[in-house]
């Protein structure tokens, strides 16, 4: 965000005028988009500049993928559901859910992403594919522009890698479905309802070993017939892929830049390829 200030200031308007009171906002949130607490209505709000987010997708999925079944968040009730527009803010609204539990247990996770996955393949909506996310990495990586401090050598190897491992991955011909496309745990929320999945944003279609490779080893366990090998593939494929967004001109992540180098470490060491929860706690730990 730009302007953090004007972004509240839209939510909270947004809100007033749909009289939700909304004196006060907590950030709960802030990278692409930031997602607010507005106060004492206790409501959601996830606000992206005008043209850079996919809020009219990500409300339309939502309700459909609510009325299947998935354990989704859900928009707030009483008002309309749709995007609403502010001084340049696309402004969605959304349940707050207060946190129950301090985390998921790898068994109720692996049991929340396959009731995701069994609703989405019942929902038909045009998404995209997978391997869109993989371009939108490549082209992070083959342009200097967008991600100047890039060294020339890492520009290569991760180059290379994004592009092995889509061909790698495709050449299976595994059958693809609706996925979530990042359900790592900072995407679901521990409520008294259960695991509930969040920005649905990056929904998009491939095997559900690509979701899977978003989370911890302990969830895959619990989670029934996997393709070890395609996971394998997978994982490698996360880490390349966050190494990209992590060298991003602009990339707002806390020590996001040391995150990009231990991911491109991980993915030169070899297997066995390490989860994102793993580099995260071994970054922690240097």
């Amino acid at each position: 965000m730009t302007d953090i200030a004007r972004a509240i200031a839209a939510a909270t308007s947004v809100a007033a005028s749909l009289d939700l009171p909304a004196d006060d906002a907590v950030v709960l949130h802030a990278s692409n988009r930031l997602a607010l607490r507005l106060m004492p209505c206790d409501v959601l709000a996830r606000v992206a500049p005008v043209g850079h987010e996919a809020g009219g997708f990500e409300v339309d999925l939502a309700q459909r993928l609510a009325r299947a079944g998935c354990p989704v968040g859900l928009l707030q009730p009483g008002v309309e559901p749709r995007v609403y527009t502010r001084d340049g803010f696309a402004v969605t609204l959304w349940r707050y859910y207060e946190p129950v539990a301090p985390r998921v247990s790898p068994v109720d996770y692996a049991k929340a992403l396959e009731r995701l996955h069994a609703g989405m393949r019942t929902v038909e909506v045009p998404s995209p594919r997978f391997t869109d996310r993989i371009a939108e990495a490549e082209d992070v990586v083959a342009n200097p522009d967008r991600s100047p401090d890039l060294a020339d050598a890492d520009r290569v190897f991760l180059g290379d890698r994004l592009r092995s491992l889509r061909g790698a991955i495709e050449g299976r011909g595994t059958a693809e479905q609706l996925l979530h496309g990042e359900p790592h745990p900072g995407n679901v929320l521990s409520t008294k309802d259960g695991p509930l999945f969040i920005d649905l944003e990056t929904c998009c279609r491939g095997p559900v070993e690509f979701d899977l490779a978003h989370v911890a080893e302990a969830v895959c366990e619990h989670y029934p017939n996997v393709d070890q090998g395609l996971l394998d593939e997978c994982r490698q494929l996360v880490l390349a892929m966050v190494a990209a967004w992590r060298w991003q001109l602009g990339d707002q992540l806390p020590n996001g830049r040391r995150f990009g180098e231990e991911l491109l470490r991980s993915l030169r060491d070899g297997p066995p390829w390490p989860t994102l929860d793993t580099v995260i706690r071994r970054l922690d730990g240097l």
